[in-house]
This record gives structure tokens, sequence and C-alpha cells, in this order.
């Protein structure tokens, strides 16, 4: 924003000691540090509400947009009709399906004398 160089810096710091004097320059450099901190902490403090309020609003708008969708809303129609919403998935789904007692019986536990296959 402002392009201060060392030159710029230096020319200040004569005028003001030449002004405040050697002993109130101390002082009045503690106190202009102290507001030029005060300053660049309120204006990040503005900066992050800024932005926090643009992302609030991109997000809004976003939601917005897919809440507009036809095709989305038609999809999930379409969906929810051809969905069972019984609970019972049935066997033909094969997720209700247990193991046959069968396979359990005539499979034969490992042992720790059996040898390594």
């Amino acid at each position: 924003m402002f392009d201060v160089g060392f030159w710029e810096l230096s020319l200040i710091f004569i005028v003001a000691l030449i002004v405040l004097g050697p002993e109130r320059l101390p002082r009045a450099a503690r106190t202009v540090g102290l507001w030029a901190g005060k300053a660049r902490q309120v204006l990040s403090s503005v900066k992050a509400d800024i932005d926090r309020e643009l992302k609030a609003e991109e997000l809004k708008a976003m939601m917005d947009k897919r809440a507009d969708m036809p095709e989305l809303q038609d999809f999930v129609q379409e969906t929810s009709k051809t969905i069972d919403f019984d609970g019972d998935p049935g066997p033909e789904k094969g997720l209700d399906e247990a193991p046959s007692s069968e396979t359990e019986t005539t499979a034969k536990p490992k042992s720790a004398s059996d040898p390594i296959e």
C-alpha cells in the first residue's frame, strides 16, 4: 500500500528527534507503535468478518441453487417410489441369508498339531 523505504523512515526519525527531543521520542515511538498494532488488529478482524460473511453468502447461494434443481427432485421421487420401505429386503436380495448349518458342522477346526498346508 505505502512504499516507505529506509531513507523515508530515517527522515521521519530525524524530524521527530528535532521536534520532540531525545527525552520524549521513546515514549512517542512506543505510543505510535501501540496505535499501529491496534490498527492492524482492527483491520485484520474486519477483514476476517468480511471473509466470513462472503463465505456464508456463497454457501447460502449454493444451497439455494441446489434446492431449485428439478432434476434432483425428480430423481429423489423416482427413487423413493422404487425402494421397498418394509425394512425386509428378503432372501432374493441376499441380505438376510444365514450360513447353512451343514457347512459349519462339516468343517473341521484346525488344531496346533495339524501340518501346515
